[in-house]
């Protein structure tokens, strides 16, 4: 298997068109990997990371925290974005500036400028977990895009259309590798496959994700 740190050979595109609206900037976030772990480790330290509870009551298999003015959450009651963080009703962890550095200069190299975040999803996948197709739409509005960098494990991206049962492709995504859909693509479904066993050099068995999005 090839080292996750390699660099990209140079046949190989830097950014891959999805699909109108969205892009896929391979190793974007390389440059920030070092600060971005750092500042993960700093937000689970503040708000650490939990298994949400769908409404319809069952347990999500992707770990999850936030950072931001507000944090995305699920339980029983429905979803929706949340100032404080409801495992101890404090605000949660400011977004680190190398979050916002990232999110915007990925988002005005996929044709989204002066994007600015005020919520980071940060996921934590482990071999056997997995994101079921969904939209992203408990935003209040859908003008920014949808900023979601990789790091750690490969995993595999599933990206559809409009429609639950629109076609689906396929990409693979590896770490530092960072996906911008917005437009007439903001709300296309996504999911991502099953994580599959591997050793990743700097976090081992484990994929992390951080999802940016202006919410409010």
């Amino acid at each position: 298997m090839m080292d996750l740190f390699e660099k990209l050979e140079p046949t190989e595109p830097v950014s891959e068109m999805l699909a109108e609206g969205a892009m896929l900037l391979r190793g974007e976030a390389l440059a920030f990997d070092g600060e971005l772990l750092a500042a993960v480790e700093d937000i689970t330290g503040r708000s650490p990371f939990r298994h949400l509870v769908t409404p319809g009551g069952y347990p999500m298999s992707v770990a999850m925290t936030n950072c931001g003015a507000v944090g995305w959450v699920s339980d029983r009651t429905g979803y929706r974005y949340d100032p404080e963080d409801p495992l101890h009703g404090r605000a949660w962890p400011p977004m680190p500036d190398c979050f916002r550095a990232l999110a915007a200069q990925a988002a005005a190299r996929a044709g989204y400028p002066n994007f600015a975040p005020d919520a980071c999803l940060v996921n934590r996948y482990v071999p056997g977990a997995r994101l079921t197709l969904h939209q992203d739409r408990n935003e209040r509005d859908f003008a920014s895009p949808i900023v979601s960098v990789s790091l750690g494990l490969p995993a595999t991206f599933q990206f559809g259309g409009l429609k639950r049962n629109d076609p689906v492709k396929r990409y693979a995504l590896r770490h530092g590798d960072v996906a911008v859909w917005g437009g007439p693509s903001r709300l296309r479904f996504h999911g991502v496959s099953e994580l599959k066993a591997g050793d990743h050099p700097l976090l081992g068995a484990v994929r992390i994700n951080l999802t940016f999005r202006h919410a409010r």
